[in-house]
């Protein structure tokens, strides 16, 4: 409902979910940050958009009540398992209301959902994928069904050439959401170099806002030339940037999940979270880490870049160097420029 990148996470449950009911009508409740991104998902029939912090206000809760409760729901999918996720549930009114019956299931989700799945996955999407098992839904495909808007895509490629770059280029991104998973700025800097010296790429960086553009302009001012800043780009058009890319280098952030929506190779560095927990989904990409720096979530959300400047430009240029040795995705067997 909330973080982008665990509602890009959850884009296989609902494709499992449309592949199985293919009749069925499936509503998604999510909050505004990650609704540009579902909009045009050809799986949803319905789409409800709540503001932050809607369940601190009475009138928002009415209008959401009296919407849910309108589409007389079977079943609530709580993929979030968190108490305004589970409330979302409850208030729609559905008899059968899934969410996790185990670790994480937090903050008082098992109040309000009742059918409750024990997981034996570890990373997000197989965890989503497995509350299915109640719908009959067994180790379902993974496909994100990730559309890629045209209008968007046009004004990514009218600024990769006014930009002077061909493909094939690196989308790099030195943001996150907690500070302790941030790698040093001026590291990306340097494979960025590494990448114009040994395979003739350049690289553009992902425009960050407020407190991280610092963190976007330092990638660029240590790159000696080699790589450029993106314009403002909204969610969509992000996606489209990515979707162009022959790869990507980034902390565990929602862009680095997005990029592995639209199938595009991913190189990602771990420090206070694991791979194996919400790293890039798949063998075709690369997952970095030194070791991981230990904690409850809020300690590790509040500590020290440790374990990110314990990973050296050394190991991630070599890292690139072993993806792009690998076939390139189909879609780029021809200029993206064409």
């Amino acid at each position: 409902m909330s973080a982008i990148g665990d509602t890009i996470l959850s884009l296989p449950a609902l494709c499992a979910l449309r592949a199985r009911f293919p009749q069925a009508h499936l509503c998604w409740v999510v909050e505004a940050p990650g609704a540009p991104l579902l909009r045009e998902h050809p799986e949803i029939d319905e789409l409800i958009v709540l503001p932050r912090r809607w369940f601190k206000s009475p009138r928002e809760i009415w209008k959401l009540v009296r919407r849910v409760r309108a589409g007389k729901f079977d079943i609530a999918l709580d993929l979030q398992c968190r108490l305004k996720t589970a409330l979302v549930g409850w208030l729609s009114g559905a008899p059968q209301r899934i969410g996790y019956g185990d670790r994480y299931a937090g903050e008082g989700s098992t109040w309000f959902d009742n059918c409750r799945v024990h997981v034996q996955s570890t990373h997000l999407v197989d965890r989503s994928l497995e509350l299915l098992a109640p719908l009959g839904i067994q180790h379902p495909a993974v496909t994100f069904g990730l559309p890629i808007d045209p209008a968007a895509q046009r004004t990514m490629r009218q600024f990769l050439q006014q930009a002077g770059i061909r493909y094939p280029f690196a989308v790099l991104s030195a943001g996150a959401s907690w500070a302790s998973k941030v790698w040093p700025p001026e590291r990306y800097g340097l494979v960025a170099q590494h990448l114009a010296d040994k395979h003739h790429m350049q690289s553009v960086v992902i425009r960050a806002l407020g407190a991280e553009q610092a963190w976007s302009e330092a990638i660029v001012a240590n790159s000696a030339g080699h790589a450029v800043m993106a314009p403002p780009a909204t969610l969509v058009e992000l996606a489209a940037l990515l979707h162009e890319a022959r790869l990507f280098l980034g902390n565990d952030t929602g862009p680095m999940h997005l990029a592995v929506a639209v199938g595009t190779p991913c190189i990602v560095l771990h420090g206070t979270t694991r791979p194996q927990d919400c790293g890039p989904y798949g063998s075709q990409h690369i997952a970095i880490q030194e070791y991981f720096q230990a904690g409850n979530r809020r300690y590790r959300k509040r500590a020290a870049n440790d374990a990110m400047r314990a990973i050296q430009v050394e190991r991630v240029s070599a890292a690139c160097d072993e993806l792009l040795a690998r076939p390139a995705p189909a879609r780029h067997a021809g200029s993206f420029a064409a």
